[in-house]
């Protein structure tokens, strides 16, 4: 047991990384508001926001860098990793919520639509009462605008996202049977189609006919699938350190909660895709013109 200690539990050096995480989360999301208010702050919102994002990733990088010199110490006795799984439970359980939010408000606008005037040329809608010139077709779609196409980019997307999380399991399954080789296969695997997803995504919304705001469709489909898509972007830098820890030598069949973790979260942004895919992409467009 590291320390020779006569206890199970790791007592933590003082670390200033907690307290800079903080301090920069409070400028980063005070920084985004004042940025979107420059009428009021002017530049001062930027230079804010900049810096508290800047200060974000120096805590993420310093105190995980942090974390896993603890884990390599010895420091991760096996009740420091139970207790560290739950509190990887709780966060994804608070994710999972999270998208809980977005989900209603997609189905809030789709099940109570406004009756809908919408502009082909400026790709925008209003909900003014227009007499016999109001549309009222029961979708939150409005009249003309065209949706993209589920069975296109998104069905191959969520074939690439499904086999990401075949991939993952087989290089977890090599760990946990000692085969590092396998290991890092799983993990280069698992990263390329994470990139690949990525690609495809932003491609797709280079395509989109039509733009964020536009009406509440378009609002709560940006918002949904691009939250979605930022949780690929941290799950593939999680498992792109995963990666790198194991050409280091990290990881052992006993000890490997660090690609655990990433494992779960994986799993996580699989799941929540099947989910957005379902109900944003088929059901969502479901009557409308597809683009």
């Amino acid at each position: 047991m590291a320390g020779n200690v006569n206890h199970d539990y790791h007592i933590l050096d003082p670390d200033p990384w907690p307290l800079i995480g903080s301090f920069s989360a409070l400028a980063f999301t005070t920084g985004l508001i004042f940025y979107l208010r420059p009428e009021t702050f002017g530049a001062a919102g930027s230079i804010v926001m900049w810096a508290g994002l800047a200060g974000l990733i120096a805590t993420f990088f310093f105190w995980f860098k942090n974390i896993v010199i603890e884990a390599q110490r010895g420091d991760h006795t096996p009740v420091v990793q139970l207790h560290m799984r739950y509190g990887m439970i709780l966060f994804i359980a608070s994710e999972v919520m999270f998208f809980v939010g977005w989900f209603w408000s997609f189905f809030d606008f789709a099940l109570f639509p406004d009756p809908l005037i919408y502009d082909a040329a400026a790709g925008t809608t209003t909900n003014e009462f227009l007499g016999d010139n109001t549309i009222t077709t029961g979708s939150f779609i409005p009249e003309g605008m065209e949706v993209l196409a589920p069975f296109s980019l998104p069905l191959l997307n969520t074939l690439i996202l499904l086999c990401s999380g075949t991939t993952v399991t087989w290089a977890h399954h090599a760990l946990i049977h000692g085969d590092r080789e396998g290991l890092k296969q799983g993990l280069w695997a698992t990263v390329a189609l994470g990139v690949l997803f990525s690609s495809i995504q932003a491609y797709e919304y280079s395509v989109a006919p039509f733009v964020f705001g536009g009406n509440t469709y378009s609002s709560a489909f940006y918002m949904a699938t691009g939250f979605h898509g930022f949780h690929v972007l941290v799950g593939t830098i999680f498992l792109a350190v995963c990666l790198f820890r194991a050409y280091k030598g990290h990881f052992t069949p006993r000890q490997h909660f660090g690609f655990e973790a990433a494992a779960w979260y994986w799993h996580f942004v699989d799941v929540v895709w099947l989910f957005l895919f379902a109900a944003v992409y088929v059901w969502g467009g479901w009557g409308a013109e597809y683009h």
